[in-house]
């Protein structure tokens, strides 16, 4: 297992800056996740540490050695593409092997280990088929092994699971992480995949714009967002804004809203954000929530498993998520009340 840092890495694509300033440590044995939009630098930082990218500015560190202008071939790194890259001409033991001929791994050692890691992979006796004649979770299986059978010090994946389909996607998560946790890796993959960071990871960076917006565990910046950004980008949030007066938020036309946290200065403006399964939603008020707002269903989203209401309030529309146990469902245009707790009101910055 091996660490690796980025320290103020900055790369720039003509006036685009890509990565700004960027400085993260991935701990050794980490499954970490870089999540991020379109073009907020999550890939480009990813690249820079597998040698496909050179930075301007800043370092790369393994295991405390510099390997910002080291080449690609040279830094004992494995990468997981999104579209396998697969050799379509090879056969699947050929493939994973591809790795230990360039390195010029005996045959019979390269059949041990390309034996040891189809076991891993749970493609036992597939060795003689193409990647025309595999499913997308068997090829990207593959890929896996071929990235791992080299025994590299850190494992590297850009959005692994993309080209899967959603229960399959589901299924490979799962596997994923056994598999890393089995080889003991440190691995570091991107998504913009909410459900794959917190599914697979250990810690995830937020990227957005080229600058790091939060790091920290899945449940960590779930449950305690730093920015609108964070609370909205992971998962969903309802936002509320307005001033600070005494121990809570005026927000206009609703009234006081009381948060956990610390609060600004009195009579500066501040925002909260709650989620969506923190909030109950009632026919009338019950009296024993400390934060309550008044509105109307626009719109009932049923998913099977559960209903999330859209509900237009003095405040902009909200949502309330509810588990499908049973309850009669609201109706569109009807009256509601939603209501959550102050333990559940997180401060956040615009």
């Amino acid at each position: 297992m091996s660490v690796v840092e980025a320290r103020n890495v900055t790369k720039r694509y003509g006036e685009v800056v890509a990565l700004d300033n960027v400085s993260l440590v991935f701990p050794e044995g980490h499954f970490f996740a870089l999540l991020g939009p379109s073009g907020s630098g999550k890939t480009t930082l990813l690249r820079a540490v597998a040698g496909f990218v050179e930075p301007e500015a800043g370092e790369i560190l393994l295991d405390g050695e510099d390997i910002a202008h080291t080449p690609a071939h040279r830094r004992n790194i494995g990468m997981v593409f999104q579209n396998y890259a697969l050799f379509p001409h090879m056969n699947v033991f050929d493939n994973i092997a591809f790795g230990l001929s360039v390195r010029g791994v005996s045959r019979a050692d390269a059949r041990e280990r390309v034996h040891r890691m189809l076991e891993l992979v749970r493609l036992p006796g597939m060795e003689e088929r193409k990647p025309r004649q595999l499913s997308g979770g068997q090829q990207q299986r593959v890929a896996l092994a071929r990235a791992l059978v080299t025994e590299p010090k850190v494992l590297l994946l850009d959005e692994p699971l993309g080209a899967l389909d959603k229960r399959l996607r589901q299924e490979m998560q799962i596997e994923l992480k056994q598999i890393q946790r089995a080889v003991g890796i440190t691995a570091i993959f991107v998504t913009h995949d909410q459900e794959e960071a917190l599914t697979l990871s250990d810690q995830i960076a937020i990227i957005n714009d080229g600058r790091l917006i939060q790091i920290g565990a899945p449940t960590e910046i779930y449950e305690n967002p730093g920015s609108v950004f964070a609370a909205s980008f992971l998962g969903d949030a309802n936002v509320l804004r307005g001033r600070v007066e005494g121990d809570a938020v005026a927000v206009e036309g609703v009234g006081p809203v009381a948060p956990r946290g610390v609060l600004p200065a009195q009579g500066a403006p501040a925002v909260v954000a709650v989620r969506p399964e923190k909030v109950r939603i009632l026919s009338q008020a019950s009296g024993e929530a400390c934060n309550r707002l008044a509105g109307r269903i626009v719109q009932g989203v049923f998913s099977g498993t559960s209903v999330t209401y859209l509900v237009e309030t003095p405040a902009g529309t909200q949502r309330a998520f509810r588990q499908n146990a049973g309850e009669r469902l609201f109706a569109d245009g009807e009256g509601v009340v939603l209501e959550w707790s102050r333990e559940h009101t997180v401060v956040v910055e615009e």
